[in-house]
């Protein structure tokens, strides 16, 4: 039987299961009055007090077993609305909460063509990737955030690490409408990418909330 790489379990009101949090630092995000950060979306116990870049989970072996069991937490139990993912592990159930969208897209890797280019999950490297799709990628103007199609499993939808936004954000075109509304090509490898917005009919009303749907 293989053994379950995962770290022992927290001891506390949870009934003793594993509970993690996905958290970023105050102000992330991006956008006219929130300034943008580097730091996004690391992997801590949930009871850690001093949330860091030494604290956080950083093993992309154990990273990478760890989302890619990650999944929408469907239990009709007391953890269900505190924690709306979980992954498991064999007997074991890991629930986890997060701030946004439990996977982070950290970094592109580029691939010579015909390959196609990926998205690295959660900083896994080359443990977990999915490919990326250009006309999929979607961003909301007034928070800056972007988003990019993600595994069924956790919703479809998963969000880009802000200093990668940063990076491909001048690559967007918006249309007559202005900036104040989703822009409509995304160019990419010197492709310009007419934008689809599906990924804004898998969010939530919350989330779909500054464009006014």
């Amino acid at each position: 039987m293989q053994q379950c790489p995962l770290p022992n379990p927290i001891r506390d009101f949870y009934g003793g299961k594993h509970v993690y949090q996905i958290c970023a630092r105050p102000g992330c995000g991006g956008g006219p009055t929130r300034p943008r950060c580097t730091d996004w979306r690391k992997l801590f116990l949930d009871d850690t007090k001093v949330k860091n870049f030494i604290t956080c989970f950083k093993e992309k072996k154990f990273l990478a077993f760890f989302f890619k069991r990650l999944k929408v937490n469907n239990l009709e139990n007391r953890y269900k609305n505190l924690f709306p993912y979980l992954s498991p592990c064999g007997r074991e159930r890991n629930y986890i909460r997060c701030e946004d969208r439990p996977i982070v897209f950290s970094h592109i890797l580029r691939r010579e063509p015909p390959d196609v280019d990926l998205l690295v999950c959660n900083n896994c490297g080359d443990e977990y990737t999915v490919p990326l799709e250009p006309e999929n990628i979607v961003m909301l103007p007034q928070s800056g955030r972007i988003y990019h199609p993600a595994p069924t499993r956790v919703g479809g939808v998963g969000l880009i690490k802000s200093s990668v936004a940063i990076e491909i954000s001048p690559r967007f075109e918006f249309g007559e409408e202005g900036e104040y509304v989703p822009p409509v090509y995304f160019n990419w490898r010197g492709v310009r990418h007419k934008l689809t917005n599906r990924v804004l009919q898998l969010m939530s009303e919350e989330e779909r909330g500054e464009l006014g749907s």
